[in-house]
């Protein structure tokens, strides 16, 4: 039995899936707090313990995401726009336009058979091409960002926010709460202005469908919704898609190991294990706090 580990260090929180035998088998996901090596330290030793692992039955781990090159351990990184086409591949292998909404940004890319980007773009940096900027409006009108999705669905008359900055788009927020503005009215407006972002992204990858979402923001229904009516075409969501990424390092992480047992003899070459084409379907198992 292998276990390999794959890390996604976000700027929100930071994700971490187990690996048993070539297939995701635990997810476990923290806060990332604002020391990225103490948390990924923190939640590679939460998973293994939760998964009744000592350190050492681990093989091998691979950390991606914005914080990966502050994890200062004997393990290696990742790219996470590689783990995100090789995670989505796995989970959904027929897919070939990809849509990840994340804290810090959004990434919308082509993907081959082989599971490999062949095209993307990226959201600017500013808040309000991500799923930041929910947050803040979430903060603003003091509701659970868990919850945003299911209110902005009971909308009846969306606003239109005027602006793409994400500190004006903050300030008409806290002004329309004061006008008596609904706040699922005020929330469908700010899935309507991501949703118009993404659309335009994917415009410039060319779609092709399927299509899917992943990342946090792929939890949220009604940016889901709008997203859907932008583009005109169904969005496929895999079960847990905030882990994707994670996925898709952990399986790097599983391919790497078995490449190096390959070139010492003790398994044979395979092409199953070569980048992006493992398809095999998996059991998950989410484990929380």
């Amino acid at each position: 039995m292998t276990w390999t580990c794959g890390i996604d260090v976000g700027t929100a929180s930071t994700k971490a899936v187990l690996v048993k035998d070539g297939k995701p088998y635990l997810f476990h996901q923290i806060s990332s707090g604002h020391n990225y090596k103490e948390t990924a330290v923190r939640v590679l030793k939460e998973i293994a313990a939760k998964g009744n692992l000592a350190k050492n039955d681990i093989s091998q781990t691979y950390a991606t995401g914005c914080g990966a090159t502050q994890v200062t351990t004997d393990k290696a990184t990742v790219g996470d726009l590689a783990c995100c086409a090789q995670g989505v591949h796995h989970l959904l292998p027929g897919v070939r336009t990809v849509i990840e909404v994340g804290d810090r940004g959004t990434k919308v890319m082509r993907v081959n058979e082989k599971g490999k980007a062949i095209k993307f773009v990226m959201s600017e940096r500013c808040a309000t091409g991500c799923g930041r900027f929910l947050t803040i409006i979430a903060r603003v009108l003091q509701i659970n960002i868990q919850d945003v999705g299911a209110l902005s669905l009971t909308a009846r008359n969306p606003i239109s926010f005027a602006t793409g900055c994400a500190v004006f788009g903050e300030s008409e927020a806290i002004s329309r709460v004061a006008e008596g503005t609904p706040k699922e009215d005020i929330l469908a407006g700010v899935h309507m202005a991501l949703a118009t972002k993404i659309a335009t992204m994917v415009e410039r990858v060319g779609l092709e469908g399927p299509c899917a979402m992943v990342g946090g923001g792929a939890l949220d229904r009604g940016l889901l919704k709008q997203v859907e009516k932008k583009i005109g075409d169904r969005v496929h969501v895999p079960d847990l898609p905030q882990f994707t990424v994670a996925v898709g390092a952990a399986l790097h992480t599983q391919k790497n190991l078995d490449s190096l047992k390959a070139a010492a003899g003790f398994i044979s070459h395979d092409t199953t294990f070569q980048r992006g084409v493992i398809q095999s379907p998996c059991r998950m198992h989410l484990i929380s706090n």
